[in-house]
């Protein structure tokens, strides 16, 4: 493959592109200006769902321990870690709000019909890059983008820049060939609370893969009575109140047991807090993409019991809360979005109020003592993602949503 002059093309030892290509298909940059931290997964599977899109992933740095991103076309801006002037450059640029010359020839060498950002505050960085370029763009806002008080962000806790965020977003909100999706109708409104105009925004969830997210071959009832989560373990994740109600269920049912997947700087406390309980809980630290569906296949019920952080984070939707269901596994969340959108209450698992331990201890207890209503919203949790949430009949409606933007933006520079 060549590269082009003002590009720099990652590829993996031994990478091969397994997508076929047509020359006549439209193009779409998705840009995160990380590529790709393990949690983002859906960012990656959404752009290998397009069937009628090419997808040309950008950003400025590969991430350590990152995502493998084969077979997608994925390409580095220079600027990040090209050397110090470059890098000089790009912040300044990133300062000012002004466009990054290395940026605007980059993405001109693409010829893409569509930009597609993840996450507000990259779309505000890129913005001026795009602008340059006379492209539309696609703005997905996903969680602590939109959810973070914007009072926190004015007062500088997210860095000195980002002092500007919220009034440089309700900008970009102003500019007529920039549109919004939210990942839930909780995000959606939350964007329509800080000012960004509801005409501008629209739902579309994300999905997940149906054809790998399946019922496991054991039963939930023959099962260990397991407790699973899996996230970053993070004050919006609520997980203090996971491990209080599983002190509480423990004296009911000593068997029972929390499995603990994910890392972060909240886990020092949650050890900690475990063994003041004198609890037994599994901390595994991150694992790969199928170890943890091999998790999920191994557990009876998911738990995500999230809460707003004091800054005002909170869950945009909880896509693990789709992945779990769609293995069958029943969910129980207080999840931002997810708890409201993503389960349906007493028929795929249950919703709770944030931080209401003693509903969560009852909601447990019961999915671990009752094999009747255990099997019966393992059933409904799978059908009810099958339903709803197949990525790829999503993304199909997403590439609709790309067809009307680009053929607005079209009509409109005639």
């Amino acid at each position: 493959m060549m590269m082009d002059s003002s590009i720099e093309h990652h590829l993996s030892a031994g990478m091969t592109t397994v997508r076929k290509i047509s020359i006549d298909m439209n193009k779409v940059i998705i840009f995160r200006s990380d590529l790709l931290p393990a949690s983002e997964t859906f960012i990656k599977e959404q752009a290998l769902a397009l069937a009628r899109w090419q997808p040309v992933l950008v950003g400025y740095r590969i991430v350590k321990h990152g995502l493998e991103l084969d077979p997608l076309d994925t390409r580095l801006i220079p600027g990040s870690i090209s050397g110090r002037w470059q890098r000089l450059r790009l912040r300044s640029n990133r300062w000012l709000g002004t466009a990054h010359a290395p940026t605007v020839n980059a993405l001109r060498a693409i010829n893409a019909d569509l930009v597609h950002v993840h996450f507000g505050t990259d779309a505000v960085d890129i913005w001026p890059s795009v602008c340059k370029l006379g492209l539309p763009m696609l703005v997905t806002l996903h969680g602590y983008d939109i959810n973070i008080y914007r009072e926190w962000w004015e007062a500088g806790h997210g860095s000195a820049r980002r002092r500007h965020y919220p009034r440089q977003l309700l900008s970009l909100a102003r500019e007529p060939r920039v549109h919004f999706i939210a990942v839930s109708e909780a995000i959606r409104m939350r964007a329509v609370e800080l000012g960004i105009p509801p005409n501008k925004i629209t739902v579309r969830y994300i999905g997940v893969d149906i054809d790998i997210f399946q019922p496991g071959p054991r039963p939930l009832n023959e099962r260990p009575k397991r407790i699973l989560f899996v996230g970053r373990l993070v004050e919006k994740k609520g997980l203090p109140h996971l491990v209080r109600a599983f002190a509480r269920l423990r004296q009911h049912m000593p068997e029972a047991e929390l499995t603990i997947i994910g890392d972060g700087p909240a886990r020092n406390e949650l050890e900690t807090l475990s063994a003041m309980l004198n609890i037994p809980v599994d901390f595994r630290g991150t694992l790969t993409n199928s170890a943890v569906r091999d998790e999920i296949n191994h557990a009876r019920v998911l738990c995500l019991p999230s809460i707003r952080a004091t800054n005002g984070d909170a869950e945009g939707f909880g896509m693990v809360i789709l992945e779990a269901q769609a293995s069958g596994v029943p969910v129980i969340s207080s999840a931002f979005g997810g708890a409201q959108e993503g389960i349906l209450d007493r028929v795929t698992g249950f919703s709770f109020d944030e931080a209401d331990e003693l509903a969560l201890f009852r909601h447990l207890h019961c999915l671990l003592s009752d094999e009747k209503t255990l099997l019966l919203m393992s059933n409904n949790a799978s059908a009810f993602v099958r339903r709803n949430f197949d990525l790829h009949l999503l993304t199909l409606d997403l590439e609709t949503y790309y067809d009307k933007i680009s053929e607005s933006d079209s009509i409109s520079r005639k």
